[in-house]
C-alpha cells in the first residue's frame, strides 16, 4: 500500500510540476535595431551625441535596406546636425531619401543641410535639370531655403498637383498652407 501512494505521489508531483522547456534566446536583428534606434533616440534627448551616432549606427548595420532604415538615417543625420556637422549629415540624410523617397520630413531635413553647407545654389541647377518628378520638392525646398519662398512655394504647388495620390503630397500641401501663412503674416 504504502508502494502504490509513493508511486502516486511521484507521478501526481511529475504531473504537477513547474518543469518549463528552458527559453530559448533568438536573435531579430529588426527589433534589436528597433531598439538601438531608440536608444540613440534617448542618448539625442540626453544630448549624449556621441553614443546616439553610435547606437544608429548599429542599428542601421544591424537592419540596412529597409523603410525602418531611412528612420535610422536621419536620426543619423539629426544626430550629426545637433553637434554642427552638416558634413557628416548630408549622406544620412541622402541615403534616407534613397531607402524611402516619400517623407516629407527627409527632404527638409536635407535641404536645411545644403544650406549649412553653403550648397543650395548648386543643389538648385542639379535638381533642376533631372526629369524625376520627386525632386521638384527638394528644388521647392531650395528655393525656399535659399530666399525665393514664392518660386519654392510655386514649384512645391505644381508638385502637389501634377502628383494628387502620392503619399507625401498632403504633407506638401500642409507645409505650403504653413509657409504661406508665415508670409502673409510678415
Amino acid at each position: 500500500m504504502q508502494k502504490i501512494i509513493l508511486i502516486l505521489l511521484i507521478f501526481i508531483s511529475m504531473l504537477t510540476s513547474a518543469y518549463t522547456k528552458p527559453d530559448v534566446y533568438v536573435i531579430d536583428a529588426t527589433k534589436n535595431a528597433y531598439t538601438h534606434n531608440n536608444m540613440g533616440l534617448r542618448y539625442m534627448d540626453e544630448r549624449c551625441y556621441y553614443a546616439a551616432i553610435q547606437e544608429f549606427k548599429i542599428a542601421i548595420s544591424l537592419n540596412p535596406n529597409t523603410q525602418a532604415t531611412s528612420v535610422y538615417y536621419k536620426n543619423l543625420g539629426d544626430a550629426y546636425m545637433a553637434i554642427n556637422y552638416p558634413n557628416l549629415a548630408k549622406q544620412p540624410y541622402e541615403d534616407a531619401i534613397k531607402q524611402y523617397s516619400l517623407n516629407f520630413q527627409y527632404y527638409q531635413a536635407l535641404a536645411k543641410c545644403y544650406k549649412a553647407l553653403g550648397l543650395i545654389s548648386s543643389k538648385i541647377k542639379e535638381y533642376n535639370n533631372d526629369s524625376n518628378i520627386l525632386n521638384k520638392v527638394m528644388l521647392g525646398l531650395l528655393y525656399i531655403e535659399n530666399g525665393n519662398t514664392k518660386r519654392g512655394i510655386i514649384v512645391l504647388d505644381e508638385f502637389a498637383s501634377s502628383e494628387p495620390d502620392l503619399l507625401i503630397t498632403p504633407a506638401v500641401k500642409f507645409y505650403i498652407k504653413n509657409t504661406v501663412k508665415k508670409m502673409n503674416a510678415l
